[in-house]
């Protein structure tokens, strides 16, 4: 019997996959539990029709991503902190100061985790970050760190 899965199914195939299965699986297991749907003409078409909705908000969030790395680019995002004698800070600037600060002054919230920062920053200065925006779309952000 050949269906189309609505949800993943372990050993069998993933979301949106058209495969043979056996006739009792899909009849007693699959289809009562909600994961498959017998592969009509019609259910095909609504499988086509939500695959084509799908790639379209991913083209959205990646043209969107695209937008806001240009704009990263051209901002510089200024965090204040005690330093030493040489530049030399008393503790460093994390990725999650960056986020906070970013949110705070320019309205743009970023996850801490997509700033790529191999090591806090520890010195006074400017420092080119590098934040994941979308798979393929990496920006880069100008962090400047000031005497408090």
């Amino acid at each position: 019997m050949k269906v189309i899965f609505l949800k993943d199914v372990k050993g069998q195939g993933k979301k949106g996959e058209v495969k043979e299965v056996s006739e009792g699986y899909a009849r007693n297991f699959l289809i009562p539990q909600g994961a498959v749907q017998i592969a009509t003409d019609g259910a095909k078409k609504t499988l086509d029709q939500m695959a084509a909705s799908v790639q379209k908000k991913k083209d959205k969030e990646k043209e969107d991503a695209k937008a806001l790395a240009a704009r990263m680019s051209e901002m510089t995002v200024v965090i204040k902190a005690k330093a030493g004698e040489g530049g030399r800070l008393f503790g460093a600037i994390t990725s999650k100061q960056i986020a906070e600060t970013l949110e705070s002054v320019n309205k743009i919230s970023i996850d801490k985790r997509k700033i790529e920062l191999e090591d806090p920053i520890r010195t006074l200065g400017s420092t080119k970050v590098t934040v994941k925006l979308y798979p393929d779309v990496k920006g880069t952000l100008t962090v400047q760190v000031v005497e408090e």
